[in-house]
C-alpha cells in the first residue's frame, strides 16, 4: 500500500503533506507537522470540521504553508482497503481561509485538485461547520439512530436480515461509519449539530402529530414539497 514508511522527522523532506486522520488528532498533530516541514512545503487536511482545525494553527509561524480543505467524498468504509479509484472526480472540495495560504502553494494545491477532477468552493470555517452539520453530520446521526431503533426492537437478527430492503440498507449505510472518526466530529461541531438535531426532532414530532391526527392529506403535501430536494441535488453541477 505504501512505497516507504516515514516518521515526523522525515517531514522536512516532503513537498506535500496530506493530513487525513480523525479531526481531534488533526488539531493535536497539525502544529507539530508545521514545525517539521520545510518553508516551501504544502500541508492540506481533509477534516469534516474546519473551525477548530483552523484555530489550532492560526498563529503558527508556518500558517501560510497550510490549506484547510474538506473534500466532500468518501464512503462509510475506512482504512487503506477502502481506497476507490476516481473517488474525487466531480466531487466538491471546500477550501477555508485560502487567503492565509501563500499564493504559490494555493496554485500548487488547486492544480492537484483540478487534476483529480474536483470542483472547488470557498467558505469561511464557521459557515462550513454550520452548513456541514445539516448535510453531513445530521445524516450520520440519523443513520446511527435508525440502526439503533431497529436493533433495539428487532432482537432476532435473522428478521432484520430477511426483511430489510434496499431502502433500509441505503438509509442505514452510514451507520457502518467509524465511531473513532465520527465521535470527534460531533464533539468539535457540537453546537451546530445540536441545533440541527433540534430542528430535525421538531420535524419528526410534527410528522408524528399529523399521523395521530389522521391528517394524511397534509402528510402527502409535506412529502410532495420535500420531493423538490431531488431537483436541488440533480441541478447542482
Amino acid at each position: 500500500m505504501i512505497d516507504k514508511k516515514a516518521g515526523l522527522d522525515d517531514l522536512e523532506n516532503a513537498d506535500l503533506v496530506i493530513v487525513s486522520i480523525p479531526v481531534d488528532a488533526t488539531v493535536k498533530l497539525l502544529p507539530t507537522i508545521l514545525d517539521k516541514i520545510s518553508d516551501t512545503a504544502l500541508v492540506v487536511d481533509a477534516g469534516s470540521t474546519k473551525e477548530a482545525i483552523c484555530k489550532a494553527v492560526e498563529h503558527h509561524p508556518r500558517r501560510r504553508n497550510f490549506l484547510a480543505c474538506h473534500p466532500i467524498a468518501g464512503t462509510e468504509k475506512s482504512g487503506p482497503t477502502a481506497a476507490i479509484s476516481g473517488l474525487y472526480v466531480g466531487k466538491t472540495n471546500i477550501i477555508c481561509e485560502v487567503e492565509k495560504t501563500t499564493f504559490k502553494l494555493q496554485e500548487k494545491a488547486l492544480q492537484l485538485f483540478t487534476d483529480i477532477g474536483m470542483r472547488i468552493r470557498y467558505m469561511d470555517p464557521v459557515s462550513h461547520d454550520k452548513h456541514i452539520a445539516y448535510v453531513s453530520h445530521l445524516s450520520h446521526i440519523s443513520a446511527f439512530m435508525l440502526g439503533k431503533t431497529v436493533i433495539d426492537k428487532e432482537k432476532n437478527e435473522r428478521d432484520i436480515f430477511d426483511m430489510a430492503g434496499s431502502g433500509f440498507a441505503s438509509t442505514v449505510r452510514l451507520a457502518k461509519s467509524s465511531p473513532a472518526m465520527w465521535t470527534p466530529i460531533f464533539k468539535q461541531n457540537k453546537q451546530n449539530v445540536i441545533e440541527t438535531l433540534e430542528e430535525y426532532i421538531y420535524n419528526l414530532q410534527s410528522f408524528k402529530d399529523l399521523m395521530e391526527q389522521d391528517n394524511f392529506s397534509q402528510i402527502f403535501e409535506e412529502m410532495e414539497n420535500i420531493n423538490y430536494i431531488k431537483q436541488i441535488l440533480n441541478g447542482i453541477k
